[in-house]
């Protein structure tokens, strides 16, 4: 089933761009420009230059170079937008303590070691010399810009704390644990078997984690490690850290980028991602060998399995110091992006994913001075890194952003909030078993509270793969089967008007064929079985209970599940089943040559089955992959092949079937690709070998041109708090003190009915958190932070540092405000 978009998967920013007469003259569709074309530019300074230039319009990629940033805002020719869900980090490879393919010496296979990078890199250090104060330093899975870290501020400034830069404690450890596997450190120098303890460092060079690398590089250097310092382009190191089997040892440790596409108001899932084998469908992620103990919590997390926010709360702190204690990635620091543009260029971009990682980018992007129309000019760091196919390939953010502008999904995120909003759903009733904690906030969602939900007999709870049907509740379950929620999801009116770019019309075939995949692709006895998906679908078995069609046309599904989410609105997109997976759209007609070419074994969906078996990477885009869908194609023509045809049998005949694989023929004639999606733009032109790739205006999108416009850009500047503190500077202990907190956008104050809610810290002279509470009210722009006397008396004297979070209803980027004070006996 698909994942929801909030996986592993930010900040966006939408502008208020006004509807003008020369844009409405008549009923376009589809993409407002003609055409898009990317193109590929590693260095920044020179895109920038590029843009200047007006050799460029857009380069989608988050800069925090701060003299670029400076040439960008200095130059009237350009805009830009801002964004908070990127972030750099440290990837280990934690396979040994050999290699098996090198038999070299891997410090970082033992956690401790691992651990103790946390105190040997000094994370201010990176943020403001080598990011110039575009950033903030980052410990942790969750993100500082994002709600769960405000909720949980305490918990993860207190483990900031214990774990801020020691360089000297960092050797100590370090030390300890290499000499215990047997490590001698000679004349400064850290040897293993008589051999020198080399690390491969794959260190990026697109942006600033070469300085990164290099700044922590010379740190290892300094404690005695031999460091082979490897400069790669995101496809030079993906062979190695993504794709290859980590036992090989090809690589120590990677400078890890990640973005996220969407606000995600719930990161729960976040640990389980990054530090267990049910992530992502990777070698590496396969070699990840969790404590227990943190295992069972990250699991937790992933499932919500808790039943009060306290629960939560408990479940969260442990999470976060147990990954501390993993540390099979150390986080570096929260990058504030800065995505640069002609000052004519309008899109609509995320708080979090910029335009890069927005999923609305496609519909938005316009020029201002002139009408519909024109080519846009795109460049990115990298251009089709990897293969793209819909069930195992590319997860690079420069192949999603491409695929996004190409697409559309059921639900699409809120650039500001990260909830999602209907794009071809109607409504939702979520039904939310009684004493769960589930919040709605929009109107398209009913959310009702039941004392015990039932799942109908006739869903659908299990797969045959003999028989290629679905097994049902009443089948498995005879004595009945009870879920956590139930979501009855109303589709559109016109959700059978969508067309594929190829022509074809979408079908149930198409939204049933995805639930099918997540059950066969997880079984051995299936011709397509990948044991990479194992963990993941074991994860979904737990808390899936069951799905059901109510009504074909118009749609009205019914879906049952013991997972649940804080939000209603991402409980309700849970329950939309469409053809949109983890990696890219796909149809039934084009992913059944997939499915025909890995069950012969010519090609795989995933790089992990392609490496065991030595097979090609399925590419439905380029490459050696082309031929091979091409001669599957033409048998599904003639055999008028249905995947699954005893249950995909009911949604599509032999001859509809067959007039779909020859429309995708058609298509694959007249454009030498596979891949085909339904939102405004297609793709039109792959060129690998020069980096273009095309995209031209999709005018059989059934939406209007001027309706995506008006949908998608109602959002004003998003409504961030800005939060200045004062007050007293100095403070006796046992006294008392009354601190204001002036809340503000625009310099107007903040309304205290958009204020969800806002707690303050105290760090005192030791270093050390001592307060905790809430800023409490008093009107429209204004808090106030009241210390007593029993509150100042657990202070000891000296510098303290008092912290303010305000987290706001209307935007889920918090604002942060603080004051230093002095306590006196």
């Amino acid at each position: 089933m698909k994942k929801l978009l909030i996986a592993v998967s930010l900040v966006a920013v939408l502008l208020a761009l006004s509807v003008g007469s020369a844009l409405t003259q008549q009923a376009r569709t589809g993409a407002w420009v003609d055409e898009i074309v990317f193109t590929e530019v590693v260095d920044r300074a020179q895109a920038v230059d590029m843009l200047n230039a007006n050799q460029l319009d857009l380069y989608a990629f988050g800069i925090s170079e701060p003299e670029i940033f400076k040439k960008i805002k200095e130059s009237p020719a350009l805009g830009y937008e801002t964004s908070y869900g990127s972030y750099n980090e440290l990837t280990f490879n934690p396979v040994g303590p050999t290699f098996p393919g090198t038999g070299a010496f891997n410090p970082f296979h033992f956690p401790r070691i691992r651990e103790a990078m946390n105190w040997l890199i000094d994370r201010n250090y990176i943020v403001n010399e080598i990011m110039g104060g575009l950033g903030v330093p980052r410990w942790f899975a969750i993100t500082p810009a994002f709600p769960d870290y405000a909720r949980y501020a305490d918990i993860a400034r207190a483990l900031e704390l214990q774990y801020g830069y020691d360089k000297e404690k960092a050797k100590a450890v370090i030390t300890e644990e290499m000499t215990n596997a047997g490590a001698v450190l000679q004349d400064g120098k850290w040897y293993y078997g008589g051999q020198p303890v080399t690390i491969i460092f794959l260190i990026r060079v697109e942006d600033e984690r070469r300085q990164m690398g290099d700044y922590i590089a010379t740190l290892l250097e300094d404690i005695g490690f031999t460091v082979d310092r490897q400069y790669k382009t995101a496809r030079e190191a993906s062979a190695c850290w993504i794709r290859s089997d980590p036992a090989t040892g090809c690589f120590h440790i990677y400078t890890g980028g990640w973005v996220t596409t969407l606000i995600d108001r719930d990161q729960g899932g976040n640990f389980d991602f990054f530090y267990t084998p049910r992530g992502l469908p990777y070698p590496l992620w396969a070699a990840y060998t969790p404590d227990p103990e943190f295992d069972a919590v990250a699991e937790r997390l992933a499932r919500n399995d808790y039943k009060t926010m306290d629960e939560r709360r408990e479940l969260f702190a442990q999470a976060l110091e147990l990954s501390m204690k993993d540390s099979v990635r150390v986080w570096l620091a929260n990058r504030v992006s800065i995505t640069p543009r002609r000052a004519n260029v309008a899109v609509g971009a995320d708080l979090a994913g910029g335009v890069y990682g927005s999923w609305i980018w496609g519909f938005t992007i316009r020029f201002t001075d002139q009408p519909a129309g024109g080519t846009m000019r795109i460049a990115m760091p990298s251009i089709l890194p990897e293969p793209w196919n819909p069930l195992g390939g590319t997860n690079w953010v420069y192949d999603m952003m491409i695929m996004r502008g190409m697409s559309e999904t059921m639900c699409q995120p809120s650039p500001f909030t990260g909830l999602f909003l209907p794009q071809r759903v109607e409504k939702a009733e979520v039904y939310v078993k009684e004493g769960l904690p589930v919040f709605k906030s929009l109107d398209w969602v009913d959310l009702k509270f039941e004392p015990e939900i039932k799942v109908p007999a006739g869903a659908w709870i299990d797969w045959d793969v003999k028989a290629q049907k679905f097994i049902t509740v009443g089948q498995k379950y005879p004595e009945g089967l009870t879920a956590n929620a139930k979501v009855v999801v109303h589709y559109a009116p016109e959700l059978y008007q969508m067309k594929w770019h190829d022509g074809v019309n979408l079908s149930l075939a198409d939204i049933v064929l995805p639930l099918i995949l997540t059950f066969d692709r997880a079984n051995p006895d299936s011709a397509i079985y990948d044991e990479v998906v194992v963990p993941d679908f074991e994860q979904f078995q737990q808390y899936y209970k069951g799905f059901r069609i109510v009504q074909k046309d118009p749609l009205i599904t019914e879906y049952y599940t013991d997972l649940t989410y804080l939000d209603a609105e991402t409980l309700a997109y849970a329950g939309v089943l469409e053809p949109y997976y983890s990696y890219g759209p796909g149809s039934m007609h084009a992913l059944a040559l997939g499915i025909l070419a890995e069950a012969n074994q010519e090609l795989t969906f995933t790089s992990d089955k392609a490496d065991k078996l030595g097979k090609e990477w399925m590419n439905y885009i380029a490459g050696p992959s082309l031929p091979i869908l091409e001669k599957y194609l033409d048998q599904a023509i003639a055999d008028k092949y249905i995947p699954y045809a005893n249950t995909l049998g009911e949604f599509i005949t032999p001859d509809q079937a067959v007039a779909q694989y020859q429309a995708l023929k058609a298509w694959y004639q007249a454009k030498g690709h596979f891949f085909v999606s339904q939102g405004p733009s297609y793709l039109e032109e792959v060129r690998p070998v020069e980096k273009i790739v095309v995209l031209k205006q999709n005018t059989a999108f059934i939406d209007p041109s001027e309706g995506n416009r008006i949908k998608w850009l109602e959002f004003g500047k998003p409504k961030i708090a800005a939060v200045e503190v004062t007050g007293p500077g100095e403070v006796k202990i046992g006294g008392v003190a009354d601190f204001l907190i002036n809340v503000t956008f625009e310099d107007q104050p903040y309304p205290l009915a958009e204020i969800d809610f806002a707690k303050y810290l105290v760090i005192d002279a030791t270093g050390k958190l001592a307060l905790v509470g809430p800023a409490e009210p008093v009107r429209d722009g204004l808090l106030v932070v009241s210390l007593s006397s029993a509150d100042t008396a657990k202070l000891v004297p000296g510098p303290n540092r008092l912290e303010v979070v305000v987290v706001s209803k209307v935007v889920s980027i918090p604002g942060f405000g603080s004051l230093g004070f002095v306590t006196t006996p």
